[in-house]
């Protein structure tokens, strides 16, 4: 514990216990109380029945010495008080809990004939000793009850000695009587059941063995962490209550009588050291780390610690030793990353004594635990590398702090100066600074760094050259100061270079590793190289990325409102970073190394890009072949056929509402593709812009040289939104809606298979398109969408194989068929405009009159066409015309596939006898 006077202290430098914490709440003052009651069962027992004299506490105050050097060894002096009295102030114990205690002692130990109090379990003894009449109040004797009930709670069912089976009846009989005991004040009296049953489950848990026999010890208080806690109590009591850092007169003397509650808390001398040593540490840490012999002591200790780690197999030793290293290093870690900052010439002992406990708890936690658990003890040398971090870390610091200062004396000068040659002021501190870390700090640190020094001057040798680059990236031209700046920063490197290679004359490679880590101070040659170097790093790093997030991406419309790909808001992101990072560089902002970043952050957005539209599709992924010319006839037994199979694909209509989330190229995932490549073309005017805005806050103008930024990217944003729109039309039209509409308009009888099943679900997939697709793109997608539905629509009419017959009666239902399509897209003016499905629907209307006309007419504006196109030599044989897919009126195929699906006798003879066209295929 701490005194009042240094409670600021121990809030701001506390650190965390390496005991672990109790499952149940025992206050400080409760902690004390059980600790006291075991100290003096301890010592009672170990004097064999004789008590520990009472004198009044009149007649001992704490305080009389300070800390002693070692802890141990001080003259034993005779002396009026007791020890059971200086433990009793030490530890805040009242004269009446101490006369009450000892009362109880004396009577437990009148019915035990000598039994040692191992063998007793205490607060049970006590529960069943004391009574409302030993305390003067009823308030204070039922705290008394549940302090001693959660003692038992906590020694024998929360952290018992021998793990405690979760079914073990007796545990739970007991948590049912503490829980109540804990609510109510219970009935101690001897002829209690209530007693009885706690008494006989208490000494059923407690006695328990490992080896399964009845233990002559009772283990209540001997399980981690609660006996640690309890130690560590008693240990605190040796410090002064009045001066934190100081330990009382009698401390040896208490430390011996401390020892012998051993036996009740099952503590062993390798768990007393840890202790100890864990609470010399803590105090020092503390009460502000300005009793530097509470630190020399702990390390002592942990020298101690160090050989019983060697000869412990406790796994539980070794878990709370580990905790109380690890702490130990974290708190080096904090003091030693600027130890310029706390460690003089004056105090240079203190740091060694704090070195060797760093490396002290290295070499416990690498060698010998690594040993006790089976591992493999690692070659690399830890301590060393601590060291290392340490010496690199102080160093920036410091320099760090000179440069602070430098430039905060500049700027309360009443004589504004120019700034450069603040850096060669900067080069006789940084001198300065490492002439003083040779002759102060590195003598020590070698012991664990053999090239102390040269990691000193390597790291301030690094720090100089950060601030030269920034120095250089302003150079316009040599001036006078420049030069003067450069000259001093050439002085500044030669000294640092000499002292690395005094420093490594005899390391293994002579200083090889130190040297190479001194990059020479050559402005324009580094800068060049680390700027394209580092543009490398972040392109390949970006690259990476694109490939990995774009194998994981789903294309989730619901990933965001925008309903486009996260992964692109990242890339652009990134990329924008990337950019912006560029012009933070500490360097000659050269335009000429602009293009190289522009250009590869250019093709990886082109790679993201050209990806995303990979494998989704094209125009003529989707479209059907044109079958074979063939006839069918209205009455033939194949086309009866084919209106069963009508009757059958109505029944099989596509579930259009249903989005499946995990088929990367649904609909739904198509058009968040579209909306992704539309939000990158978008964002990369803004990041041009921005590339614009850097080059001329930095003062240069955009070069010429560096041609259309993004043009790849941009290119690609647009011919992907192109290509994806019509791959997702081609597909809604001929993949998803193919068993209402390519299978089924038409087939059979016209009147009995129409439009309207396929306008139904064409809607539904307008509406889950519309409500996806950015509004700026959403016009081109469903313009693709006509377009594809009317090619499909010629496609049924002109070449939709031998199912399909018509007659000119049929004309009408299928221009009405027509205006049904279209007016869907109009959408009562708020679709398409008007305009835009003229442009389409164009071919449409006018192949249609062909379908008005009646057969002999055809035949002989089909045989005019077929003269058009072959002059002559058609006269007396009409050649077959190829299909080219291109329907046109005046052309002798188009015509020709009209005659083909004319459902009369005069258009099967004339197909017959000209081109003996089969009926079926």
């Amino acid at each position: 514990m701490v005194s009042d006077t240094n409670a600021s202290n121990a809030d701001s430098n506390s650190v965390i216990s390496p005991f672990g914490e109790l499952s149940v709440h025992l206050s400080d003052s409760e902690l004390r109380e059980t600790a006291f009651e075991i100290f003096v069962a301890a010592s009672r027992s170990a004097k064999a029945g004789r008590t520990l004299n009472y004198v009044s506490s009149s007649s001992y105050s704490p305080g009389k010495k300070v800390w002693a050097k070692n802890l141990v060894g001080s003259q034993q002096n005779s002396r009026a008080v007791s020890m059971g009295e200086v433990m009793r102030v030490q530890m805040r114990i009242s004269e009446e809990f101490d006369s009450r205690v000892r009362r109880a002692l004396l009577r437990i130990t009148a019915g035990q004939l000598g039994r040692r109090m191992e063998s007793l379990v205490l607060p049970l003894e006590l529960l069943q000793q004391l009574k409302a009449s030993d305390f003067s109040s009823v308030r204070e004797y039922e705290a008394s009850q549940k302090r001693i009930l959660k003692v038992l709670e906590a020694g024998v069912l929360q952290h018992p000695h021998m793990p405690l089976d979760k079914t073990n009846a007796a545990a739970r009989k007991l948590r049912e009587i503490i829980q109540g005991g804990l609510e109510r004040p219970i009935d101690t009296g001897r002829h209690s059941e209530t007693m009885q049953a706690l008494w006989n489950n208490v000494m059923s848990l407690a006695c328990r063995s490992f080896d399964g026999s009845v233990s002559d010890i009772c283990h209540w208080a001997d399980g981690v962490p609660l006996n640690l806690r309890l130690y560590q109590t008693l240990l605190e009591s040796c410090f002064d209550i009045n001066k934190a850092t100081s330990v009382v007169e009698e401390a040896d003397e208490l430390l011996e009588l401390i020892k012998k509650t051993w036996g009740i808390l099952g503590i062993n001398l390798a768990y007393h050291n840890l202790c100890l040593s864990w609470v010399l540490y803590d105090r020092y840490v503390a009460t502000g780390e300005v009793e530097n012999d509470l630190l020399n002591a702990a390390h002592k200790l942990f020298l101690e610690v160090e050989k019983d780690a060697k000869g412990t197999k406790d796994p539980a030793y070794f878990k709370i030793l580990s905790s109380a290293l690890s702490s130990v290093l974290s708190w080096a870690d904090r003091k030693f990353t600027a130890y310029h900052e706390t460690f003089y010439r004056g105090n240079i002992d203190v740091m060694e004594t704090a070195l060797s406990l760093i490396s002290l708890a290295n070499n416990i936690l690498v060698e010998d635990m690594s040993h006790e658990y089976g591992r493999e003890s690692r070659k690399v040398d830890i301590s060393r590398d601590r060291i290392d971090n340490y010496i690199r870390s102080s160093m920036r610091s410091a320099f760090i702090q000179k440069k602070e200062k430098i430039y905060l004396s500049r700027r309360s000068s009443s004589h504004q100066q120019n700034a450069l040659p603040v850096l060669s002021i900067l080069v006789q501190d940084t001198c300065d600074l490492a002439f003083n870390e040779k002759e102060i700090y590195s003598p020590l640190l070698k012991r664990w760094h053999p090239l102390a020094t040269g990691v000193a001057v390597a790291t301030l040798h690094a720090c100089y050259a950060k601030e030269l680059k920034q120095f250089v990236s302003g150079i316009s031209e040599l001036t006078p100061d420049a030069i003067q700046v450069l000259i001093a920063a050439d002085k500044l490197e030669k000294n640092l270079v000499q002292m690395a290679v005094e420093d490594s004359v005899d390391s293994e490679d002579g200083g090889i590793s130190i040297i190479q880590e001194m990059t020479p101070y050559e402005a324009e040659v580094v800068i060049t190289s680390l700027v394209k170097s580092w543009i490398r790093t972040r392109i390949d790093r970006l690259k990476e990325w694109v490939v990995r997030n774009l194998q994981q991406e789903v294309w989730n419309p619901q990933a965001n409102k925008e309903r486009f790909a996260p992964s692109a808001v990242e890339v652009l992101r990134i990329a924008d970073e990337t950019l912006e990072a560029f012009f933070l560089l500490p360097i000659l902002r050269h335009p000429a190394l602009l293009p190289d970043l522009m250009s590869s952050l250019d093709k990886c957005l082109q790679y993201y890009i050209l990806t995303t539209v990979s494998g989704c599709g094209s125009q003529g992924k989707f479209l059907p072949d044109i079958p074979d010319l063939t006839r069918c006839t209205a009455g033939s037994k194949l086309q009866a056929v084919f209106r069963k199979k009508d009757m059958l694909v109505q029944r099989r209509k596509p579930r259009v509402g249903v989005i499946n989330e995990e088929d990367n190229m649904g609909i739904p995932q198509l058009c968040v593709r579209i909306n992704t490549l539309h939000h990158i073309r978008k964002d990369l005017d803004i990041l041009e812009n921005r590339m614009i805005t850097h080059l001329r806050n930095a003062g240069y103008t955009q070069s010429n040289d560096m041609g259309k930024i993004f043009n790849l990217s941009q290119t690609a944003c647009l011919e992907g939104v192109q290509q994806l729109c019509v791959a997702t039309a081609y597909k809604v039209i001929f993949h998803d809606l193919s068993p209402v509409f390519w299978d089924g308009l038409y087939v059979g009888e016209v009147s009995s298979s129409r439009i309207e099943p396929f306008l139904q679900d064409l809607e539904q997939y307008l509406e889950i398109m519309s409500s996806i697709v950015h509004d700026r793109v959403r016009t081109r997608l469903i313009a693709d969408v006509m377009k594809a539905s009317l090619d499909g629509f010629l496609l049924v009419l002109l070449a939709g194989g031998p199912s399909r017959a018509y007659s000119v009666e049929d004309s009408i239902m299928i221009e009405e068929d027509f205006n049904f399509l279209t007016d869907l897209f109009w959408s009562n003016g708020n679709g398409l405009q008007t305009e835009l499905i003229d442009k389409f629907a164009v071919t449409v209307k006018r192949i249609l009159p062909l379908l008005y006309m009646d057969t002999q007419s055809l035949i002989e504006q089909f045989r005019t066409s077929i003269l058009n196109v072959y002059g002559s030599s058609a006269t007396f044989k009409l050649p077959l015309p190829l299909t080219s897919g291109q329907w046109n009126p005046a052309e002798p195929s188009t015509i020709l596939h009209v005659l083909c699906h004319r459902n009369d006798k005069q258009a099967t003879n004339f197909l017959k006898k000209t081109y003996n066209l089969p009926k079926k295929l």
